[in-house]
Formats: structure tokens, C-alpha cells, sequence
């Protein structure tokens, strides 16, 4: 086993294609393939699934990629001490609920790492979503909410995908509104006082279950509701037509602006912001670095952090 087969099959789960993978690497298909296929002899032990759609890790395989990941990380680090060679390219994927927070962490992560080269991906998406990424390793990091209402659901999905979920902090529930909606004035809100405001949400496509939501409270009726796609778009609409949604109460003025307020929402109901992970992979020093400023952040907005 070489450190040249390790960087290819974990640019090979990455990708989730030996072509693709073949292309980043600028080598040619058939050597790559054939590089994993003797990887696979020499443990005695199938990582790969190969299908016409392409690839997927097994279970062994995917227990691999997190030796493989410190591994390479490790020499990376030793090239750099004693071989005088540029640091490694560095890694990280994290999938995220809507969450500007989440957003504020990475940014963080982004200054504090030491590297000439970097790829990272942030993805704000769909409660659904943020379980395959994390599920098929394309992402190693996802961040969701459990309440009473969702948790048996989601945590019953977490069982079937292997995924474990990791307990950030507990949130009452808040609405977001533009500072200049009669609410924002307020000490509190009851539901009631929201009827006549459009109730803004995340969509959540073709896995539009109300378990998946990212609002609590999804199954109350409202008069008005609006969907959108995208954070940006939620706040416009706070703004334009003084509508609201229902979240953790973080809000970050360094992203948004003083333009958003968070009003706490008397309900009896929490949320319990986490992170999962795929059970059998170790984070990298990257992921973990992510997970030190997210706690560092909802800390500094005055949220208890559970280690």
C-alpha cells in the first residue's frame, strides 16, 4: 500500500467517478482504475461499488477513507517539516440547514487555515440533502435541528445512513423580522400575534416532508406562506413585505446587516441545534477546525455549548 493509491482513492470518493477523479488527477482512466482495483487486492477488501452512475464506498470502504484522509494529512505535515515542500492541499465539505452562524464558522476556519492551497465547500440546502451529503461522504460535516416533533423521524433516518448526531446547543425558538416590522418592538410574540404576517419558509423540494423542515411548528396553519430557496431571499422578504420565519434567534449583523431582529417566540418547544457525521469516518484536522469556531461563534452570541 502506497501514499500515491491512498491520495487516489480519496480523490476517487471525493468525486465520486474514476473518470472524474482521473481528470483532477491528469491520469489516465484505465490506470487509475487499475490502481484501485490493486489497492482493493492487497487488503483483501472491496471499498469500491461500481456502477454506471458511477461509484460509492462501501461500508469497509468507507471506514477506509478515514485512515486514508489522516494518513495523508500526517504526511502531508512531515513534508512540510522536514522536506521543505508547501503545505497539502487542504479539504473540508460541510452541509448546513440555513444557518448564518454556520456561515460565520466557516468564514472563520477559512482565516485561521494555513495553506497555499484550498478547496472547501459550504452548502446551505435541504434537511434531506444534508443527510445523503453527509450519508455518501460528500460531506463530512451536516447541520440540522431536532425538536420533539422531528427527532424519532430524523433519528430513525440517522440509524438506517449510519450517521450520528452531536448535540451544539439548545435554542428557543425565535422569529426573524426586518427591524422596521411593528413586531421587532416587542419583548415576545405569541403565535397569535403573527396572523396577518406572511410566514416565510424554507422549501424543501421533492422531500417536502414536514419532518424535514426547517421551521418548527411546520404543521400549524397559516393564512400566508412563502417558500423560498435561499437565505438571501428570506431576508429580502423580511424587508419587502414584513414577513418573518422561525429560527434559533442567532443573528449574525457581521452578514446581515442591523436590517433583521430576533424576537423570542413563546411556545412550548425547543430546538436542538447539532451536527452529524458518518459513524465510521474520523473527521479531518480541517473538519475539526470548523467545529472549534462553530462552537467559538454560538458561544459568542451567548448560546450554552454542550461538549
Amino acid at each position: 500500500m502506497t501514499l500515491q493509491q491512498l491520495k487516489y482513492f480519496i480523490e476517487v470518493a471525493n468525486c465520486g467517478s474514476i473518470n472524474k477523479a482521473a481528470e483532477s488527477l491528469f491520469i489516465a482512466q484505465p490506470s487509475l482504475s487499475n490502481a484501485m482495483k490493486e489497492l482493493e487486492g492487497e487488503i483483501g477488501t472491496e471499498l469500491l461499488t461500481r456502477t454506471p452512475r458511477g461509484i460509492t464506498l462501501t461500508t469497509d470502504g468507507i471506514e477506509f477513507l478515514g485512515y486514508a484522509r489522516q494518513v495523508t494529512e500526517q504526511a502531508g505535515l512531515l513534508e512540510q517539516r522536514y522536506l521543505s515542500k508547501k503545505p497539502s492541499r487542504r479539504l473540508c465539505a460541510i452541509s448546513t440547514q440555513h444557518y448564518a452562524f454556520a456561515v460565520n464558522a466557516f468564514v472563520n476556519m477559512v482565516k485561521k487555515t494555513n495553506a497555499e492551497e484550498y478547496e472547501f465547500t459550504l452548502r446551505e440546502t435541504r434537511t434531506h440533502e444534508i443527510l445523503e451529503d453527509v450519508r455518501t461522504l460528500r460531506s463530512e460535516l451536516g447541520i440540522l435541528y431536532l425538536n420533539p416533533f422531528n427527532r424519532k423521524v430524523l433519528e430513525k433516518l440517522f440509524r438506517e445512513s449510519d450517521l450520528t448526531f452531536h448535540p451544539l446547543f439548545i435554542a428557543r425558538p425565535h422569529i426573524f423580522v426586518a427591524s422596521s416590522n411593528p413586531l421587532a418592538r416587542r419583548e415576545y410574540v405569541v403565535p397569535k400575534d403573527l396572523e396577518g404576517y406572511p410566514c416565510l419558509s424554507f422549501e424543501q423540494g421533492e422531500n417536502n416532508s414536514f419532518y424535514f423542515s426547517e421551521e418548527i411548528l411546520s404543521t400549524e396553519h397559516r393564512r400566508k406562506v412563502i417558500r423560498v430557496s435561499d437565505r438571501a431571499t428570506i431576508f429580502n422578504l423580511m424587508i419587502g413585505l414584513d414577513g418573518y420565519t422561525v429560527s434559533t434567534g442567532i443573528v449574525s449583523a457581521d452578514l446581515n446587516g442591523d436590517n433583521i431582529t430576533a424576537v423570542p417566540l413563546k411556545v412550548d418547544d425547543a430546538m436542538e441545534v447539532g451536527w452529524i457525521t458518518h459513524s465510521s469516518l474520523r473527521l479531518t484536522q480541517q473538519a475539526e477546525l470548523y467545529l472549534e469556531e462553530l462552537k467559538r461563534v454560538v458561544r459568542e452570541h451567548g448560546a450554552c455549548v454542550e461538549e
